[in-house]
């Protein structure tokens, strides 16, 4: 699916209280205005965005944005960890 879409629909982009909450402890946020926050990071020329199955996923700065891809709304954003392999002991 086009990335453009979703830039091209940037200002219905949103999220619910408990989705503020979540976005803004996930990232630790200090920031009230957590859907502005993602915006910023979403329009950035170097930002990754793909859809899967019924969202759209931003990755940028070592940070991942789930957005529903009908209602805009922003479902979680959370620091990308990068996978470590377990040492046998």
């Amino acid at each position: 699916m086009n990335p453009k879409i979703l830039l091209e629909n940037i200002d219905k982009i949103q999220t619910t209280t408990m989705g503020k909450d979540r976005i803004k402890k996930n990232l630790n946020l200090y920031t009230n205005d957590v859907v502005e926050y993602c915006k910023a990071k979403i329009k950035k020329n170097n930002c990754n965005i793909y859809k899967q199955g019924k969202n759209w996923y931003c990755e940028i700065d070592q940070i991942k944005i789930t957005i529903n891809a009908y209602t805009y709304t922003i479902i979680t954003a959370h620091p990308l960890n990068k996978k470590t392999k377990k040492k046998r002991l």
